[in-house]
Order: structure tokens, then C-alpha cells, then sequence
């Protein structure tokens, strides 16, 4: 089973996003990319993560034209507010889904509410990619 987790600059939700996947099945292909991939992670997603026992440190930011000649038996996009646009995928794929997460990167205010919102999208992810590996990928 091969899951490909999309958005825009592939540095906070879909790497999270493609850890806790990773972590529920190491059977899984799972990758993620952005159509504006950053290049880099960003450090507080990795820190997020750490804190809940995933290490995404390893992880790359790659661009989605990396996986285009690939098939895929998912293909997931996690963007989420009204501003933002959600990449399309015009490779081969059986299904594509829609899981949307703010952007925890936008967050203005104090370290402790910027670090709250991490913290809130992060587990927010968990669960919702928890729901789809035990709806469609363990049944």
C-alpha cells in the first residue's frame, strides 16, 4: 500500500502527517511532498513530534514532481484554511481524499500560544490519520 501525503511547502502538516502514518503501519510506503516544497523542516512540527515519541528529523522536503511517475494507491492533502489552495495530483491514483489541518506555521502571538497550536494540529493529525488507517487501510 502506497500513501502520498501532499501540500504546499511540505514542511510542518504533511510530514507530521506522513510520521504518524509511518508509525501505525511500518509496512505502509508512505511520502509526502508540496507543490512550493520548502526544502526544510520546520523545526517546531520536528519538535511537536519529538515530544510525542516521532523523530521526522530524517525526513526530506521534497517537491510533488518527485513522485508524478509513480502510482499510488492514496493521495492525501492536509491543507486546510479558507486561504489556501490544496495541491492537485495528476499522477496514477486510485483514491484521493481530503484531510484538512490549519497551518500551525501561521500562528501569530506568544511561543506559548504558537507552541499550543503545534501541539493542538498535531494531535489533531493523529487522530485524523488514525481514523483513515483504521477505516481504509486496516479493514
Amino acid at each position: 500500500m502506497k500513501v502520498l501525503i501532499l501540500c504546499t511547502g511540505n514542511s510542518c502538516r504533511s510530514q507530521m502527517a506522513h510520521g504518524y502514518l509511518q508509525s501505525f503501519d511500518s509496512e505502509l510506503t508512505v511520502c509526502s511532498a508540496g507543490t512550493e516544497a520548502s526544502g526544510r523542516l520546520n523545526m517546531k512540527a520536528v519538535a511537536a513530534m519529538k515530544e510525542d515519541g516521532i523523530d521526522i528529523s530524517n525526513h526530506t522536503s521534497d517537491s510533488v514532481s518527485k513522485y508524478l511517475d509513480e502510482a499510488w494507491d492514496y493521495v492525501i492533502t492536509v491543507c486546510g484554511g479558507a486561504n489556501e489552495s490544496c495541491p492537485a495530483f495528476i499522477g496514477n491514483v486510485k483514491q484521493r481524499l481530503h484531510i484538512g489541518f490549519d497551518d500551525p506555521s501561521h500562528a501569530i502571538g506568544t511561543e506559548e500560544f504558537i507552541w499550543s497550536e503545534f501541539i493542538r494540529v498535531r494531535d489533531e493529525i493523529k487522530k485524523g490519520f488514525w481514523e483513515f488507517y483504521t477505516k481504509e487501510i486496516r479493514n
